[in-house]
């Protein structure tokens, strides 16, 4: 009898070692399965494509009062869903910061940036940018009652920036003497001008323009620094295949003029008449020179 209970044991015994070997052996050729497929399959396969966006840019990245998603990169966003996946719902707005950008992408949080993300030699070392949809430099808004119109104006004064944008990068490497207030939201950035923490703030100026039209007693008072840099979207480092996607994506795109269509759509009720689209807009990835 207790030589029975011993071989009954070690056969029970023997069949839980298998399974655990059997599972591991599963488990292991899932996770080989799963980095063997291409970001686009794993994209169908979970039927939504997952897109960073700010959700505090107006009008590029916001959330409307009925708490939806909107703005300029939102609308171009809908678009690559309907004609990835077939539907322009089938995507998840995931809201980021300009300093972690980046990072979201790095850490596989979203598939593609979209967060009004200009294009630097620094970026390209971390991520791969696809071509141009838009164009921008960078401004500085000030109080019309202490306007700003030379950058020897904010020696002794109080700059606000973001961080993580081209505005820091800007004058920590140009004007290292200038005192930058960064936060990391733009809405703090913001809330700080208008609270008279700072003397002006520096941004796209694409950002500026929506914004003074929209508070009284500011204006953009210098609206073009250092070059035309262009926005693009991103993907994460060596993700050729999406890469390749989104540029042919862009290139058909500039052939139904898309992007002037979410001009009208997104862009013209902030601004109204004050901003030449031309200067903001880029069809099929070619930025007219």
């Amino acid at each position: 009898m207790k030589k029975y209970k011993f071989i009954l044991t070690l056969s029970m015994i023997l069949v839980l070692i298998a399974g655990i070997v059997s599972g591991c052996g599963v488990n292991k050729t899932n996770k080989e399965d799963s980095k063997s497929k291409s970001s686009i399959q794993k994209i169908k396969e979970s039927g939504k494509v997952r897109i960073g966006v700010f959700s505090d840019k107006a009008p590029f990245g916001y959330i409307d009062e009925n708490g939806r998603p909107q703005g300029y990169d939102v609308y171009f966003g809908k678009r690559i869903a309907k004609d990835l996946l077939g539907d322009e719902n089938a995507v998840e707005f995931v809201s980021v910061e300009a300093a972690s950008r980046v990072e979201f992408l790095e850490t596989n949080k979203i598939d593609i940036l979209l967060a009004n993300f200009t294009v630097t030699d620094e970026r390209k070392e971390k991520v791969d940018f696809a071509l141009p949809y838009m164009k921008v430099a960078l401004g500085i808004a000030s109080p019309d009652s202490n306007p700003i119109t030379s950058i020897d104006q904010l020696k002794g004064k109080k700059l606000i920036v973001n961080k993580g944008t081209t505005a820091e990068t800007y004058f920590m490497k140009n004007y290292p003497e200038i005192e930058l207030l960064k936060y990391d939201e733009n809405t703090e950035a913001f809330n700080a001008l208008l609270d008279k923490r700072g003397d002006a703030i520096a941004h796209d100026n694409t950002l500026l323009y929506a914004w003074v039209k929209k508070h009284k007693g500011f204006s953009t008072s210098m609206d073009s620094l250092g070059q035309i840099d262009t926005i693009a979207p991103a993907v994460k480092k060596g993700d050729k295949e999406l890469l390749d996607w989104i540029n042919q994506e862009i290139e058909k795109l500039g052939e139904e003029n898309f992007f002037h269509n979410a001009y009208k759509s997104t862009l013209l009720p902030f601004y109204g008449d004050i901003v030449d689209p031309e200067s903001i807009v880029v069809e099929g990835g070619k930025v007219e020179k």
